[in-house]
């Protein structure tokens, strides 16, 4: 990332900022199947859920104010899955279209890899051309999708996953 960006570990502090990004997608678009807006210390609570499982939640800043975040969380609760995890990331609206998402999906993915996370999953509602880029060009792999499994904004929509395995398949 350049001068003015930055990535760093999310506080607390970024709880308010973070619901906001997240609730612009929770009113307007499909990316979020979530229907209720969330406000700073229900986001406080998500964010405090995935740092107990050892897991990071990221954000991304421009001169110093969050315009996106990116964080892997459990994928099931069953134990075999522990080291599968499904990410997200969501950027503000002034953060869209300008290769930001890259950088901070790419961090995640490291920072993933590090904590020893085997697989990651993205889900993706379909359509969302920009969402597959991302995905498809840090070497993700499309595995399926469900089919008029969501309903929102007066339609029916489509979920695909996409899959990155990031270490050997052998039992580490």
């Amino acid at each position: 990332m350049h001068g003015d960006l930055r990535i760093r570990d999310a506080v607390d502090d970024d709880a308010a900022v973070v619901a906001a990004i997240y609730n612009v997608h929770v009113r307007d678009t499909i990316v979020t199947f979530e229907l209720d807006e969330v406000d700073a210390d229900e986001m406080m609570r998500r964010m405090a859920q995935v740092r107990g499982l050892g897991l990071p939640w990221l954000v991304l800043e421009e001169r110093g104010v969050v315009i996106g975040y990116a964080y892997g969380g459990q994928w099931k609760a069953r134990a075999a899955y522990a080291r599968t995890v499904e990410s997200s990331i969501y950027l503000a609206d002034a953060a869209c279209g300008r290769g930001l998402g890259k950088g901070l999906y790419a961090e995640l993915i490291a920072r993933l890899r590090a904590c020893g996370i085997h697989v990651v999953i993205g889900g993706v509602s379909l359509p969302n051309a920009a969402s597959i880029a991302l995905h498809e060009g840090l070497g993700f792999e499309a595995i399926g999708a469900f089919r008029e499994v969501g309903w929102k904004l007066g339609r029916w929509i489509d979920v695909g996953y996409w899959q990155l395995r990031l270490e050997d398949a052998a039992v580490a």
